[in-house]
């Protein structure tokens, strides 16, 4: 499924975006924006989507995001049922964190967690509590007061020792980030050979180097071994053909260049912690949202300033609701 793109809008008198919303909400789908962004729940329990990330959330979640990184919080909220404010949202641009980089030296002590969100960072309890007071003043506070919540919210994040990142390495590693043209290559050839049989061996070669100096070429370039790299792009590629076809499991292992359902079940399992039909459930379950989505927004659920939604490319637009730019 193609993630739709969110438009924030930053008023001009504003460094950055904060507000709220309920559930179901024109937003609750599987989205992206260029945007960095701090999301806090509130309320309910579901299933989390942060890239290739599935997991389950509760009350006090909270995750920092990268640019362009496909998120989703799918909520249990029986049919009918509204949630008047479910989770809280600071967003922030790439020009913002550049300016403050350039202006402000003590801004680099900020670089490694802001590099670590382009896969999703997740807080636990103790972050989050700490967290959640700045939050909810943040949403009506005015002129400096903003900038200085805001601030300590990411002195908070920075220094917190309860992270971990969600996406996995394979997700985020894309070929045109590398400088070195000769591991473009070597992705490019994995990328688009992966239902082939793929030898460390053959990839050295084509790398012009020796076996021993290849890998540890590759692992310093992706921070994986070949073979694990290699298994994660796979699993990506069976997750893709989960969500956007309709092909049996068995038909997906082999189509993704797994010799065996039984291995293909065994990495799966590694790697998404769920077994692939599974994961063909929850990305219903995601998909479905868009649905509720749609639903929320004709009947005005939402707040005057909430971001607009460009739908993916192929997904009619529905005549019920139009989306104003902010």
């Amino acid at each position: 499924m193609q993630p739709d793109l969110e438009i924030v809008a930053v008023r001009r008198d504003e460094s950055f975006k904060v507000w709220s919303h309920g559930y179901p909400y024109r937003t609750v789908r599987w989205h992206f924006h260029p945007e960095y962004e701090i999301h806090l729940i509130v309320a309910t329990t579901g299933k989390m989507f942060v890239g290739d990330h599935i997991s389950s959330f509760a009350p006090g979640n909270l995750v920092l995001m990268g640019p362009n990184l496909p998120h989703n919080w799918v909520s249990d909220v029986p049919e009918g049922e509204n949630i008047a404010q479910r989770n809280l949202v600071v967003q922030f641009g790439q020009e913002f964190v550049s300016s403050c980089l350039e202006s402000f030296p003590e801004w680099r002590q900020v670089e490694a967690l802001l590099a670590d969100s382009r896969r999703g960072v997740s807080f636990g309890a103790r972050t989050s509590a700490a967290i959640q007071p700045l939050f909810l003043e943040l949403l009506g506070a005015r002129g400096l007061r903003r900038l200085v919540l805001f601030m300590s919210m990411l002195e908070i994040l920075m220094s917190a020792e309860d992270r971990e990142t969600l996406a996995s390495p394979a997700y985020q590693a894309d070929p045109t980030g590398f400088a070195s043209t000769r591991i473009n290559h070597v992705l490019s050839y994995i990328g688009k050979n992966l239902a082939n049989d793929l030898r460390e061996s053959d990839l050295a070669q084509l790398a012009g180097q020796s076996v021993s100096a290849f890998s540890r070429y590759f692992r310093r370039h992706t921070g994986l071994p070949f073979v694990q790299y290699v298994n994660r792009m796979r699993i990506n590629l069976a997750c893709q053909l989960l969500t956007d076809s309709e092909l049996s499991v068995t038909d997906i292992c082999f189509k993704a260049g797994f010799n065996n359902l039984s291995n293909f079940n065994r990495q799966f399992l590694a790697v998404k912690g769920m077994a692939p039909s599974k994961f063909r459930r929850y990305q219903q379950l995601n998909d479905a949202s868009r649905d509720a989505s749609e639903e929320a927004a004709a009947r005005g659920r939402g707040v005057d300033d909430a971001p607009a939604i460009v739908l993916a490319p192929g997904l009619p637009r529905p005549a019920a609701a139009a989306y104003p730019p902010t």
